[in-house]
């Protein structure tokens, strides 16, 4: 069992047109309308493989309410914290050479009862669950060291965690001990503050997040692939996409993915990517299943 917590989900449409062009009214090929969030789509990801996962998130107002019904209607065992402000709704334009424009809302404030209570639900449902996984952006409202809060008190309890955040709460993730961290190549420039030229920095990038306490570091590169950094050394590997739709949720595909092999050695990652790569094949924030899976693309680096 994998427990997910999201703290600022959200409701994703995602609309493909042939060309985004400013000022015009623009007719849409398609829209879907997915549920959304980093640790939502880490559970989807993981249901629709046959791997038990139950989310924990706040909910507020209809777009809280539609936001479960999604998740529910999709199988997913959802643990929702009632909140008093409006679950927030983000907007992708997806155009046919793979070019994706998102508009994200801030999301909700939460206050400190609410996020107490978040707290007391994922201590609560944590018992005896193979990973508890922290996903996404801080909400208005909460410290910077929100997830690292929730991280202290599951590795206290002995629960491993993962962490899939950005900006100052990625670093304090990674001084609380995290068991695992999974920033992108922009997420983890910005933390360490210095440009990334080449894989060698990455490396170096993921290195500093260890030394300053993180387990392990895997760290998503898009077309590029990804790297895993821990305490056995590095690895590398890609795995090509053929026709690019959608890259959102592709990192979280690719967490899932991670965990579910075992979030150890070659073959952890190349799970991890071959789902993070079914994620970019597939419209808007759609995670895949078996049969969108083609591990043989996938090319693990020495």
């Amino acid at each position: 069992m994998i427990v997910t917590v999201t703290l600022n989900p959200s409701l994703d449409r995602a609309v493909e047109v042939d060309s985004l062009t400013r000022g015009e009214v623009i007719r849409a090929a398609t829209a879907h309308l997915d549920p959304g969030g980093k640790g939502v789509n880490v559970s989807r990801a993981l249901l629709a493989n046959g791997v038990p996962s139950v989310a924990v998130l706040p909910s507020g107002g209809d777009e809280g309410n539609q936001l479960i019904g999604l998740l529910k209607a999709e199988g997913v065992e959802v643990l929702a914290v009632s909140i008093s402000g409006r679950t927030r709704s983000n907007i992708t334009l997806a155009e046919p050479d793979g070019t994706v424009t998102k508009i994200n809302e801030p999301g909700p404030a939460m206050c400190r009862a609410e996020f107490d209570e978040v707290i007391d639900r994922v201590l609560a449902r944590a018992s005896g669950a193979d990973w508890v996984v922290l996903c996404g952006s801080v909400p208005p409202g909460l410290p910077a060291d929100a997830y690292a809060q929730l991280c202290r008190k599951l590795r206290a309890a002995g629960v491993r965690v993962a962490v899939d955040t950005s900006g100052p709460a990625l670093r304090e993730a990674a001084l609380a001990g995290a068991t695992l961290l999974k920033p992108n190549r922009d997420e983890l420039a910005e933390v360490v503050g210095t440009p990334l030229k080449d894989l060698d920095d990455v490396v170096d990038a993921a290195q500093c997040l260890r030394a300053w306490g993180a387990g392990t570091v895997v760290a998503s590169l898009g077309a590029d692939g990804a790297v895993l950094v821990n305490a056995e050394g590095v690895r590398t590997g890609t795995c090509p996409v053929a026709r690019p739709r959608s890259t959102v949720g592709a990192g979280d595909a690719l967490l899932a993915g991670f965990l579910a092999a075992g979030a150890q050695g070659a073959a952890a990652l190349a799970e991890g990517l071959a789902w993070g790569a079914a994620a970019v094949s597939l419209p808007g924030s759609r995670m895949p299943g078996p049969a969108d899976l083609f591990r043989h693309d996938v090319t693990i680096h020495p």
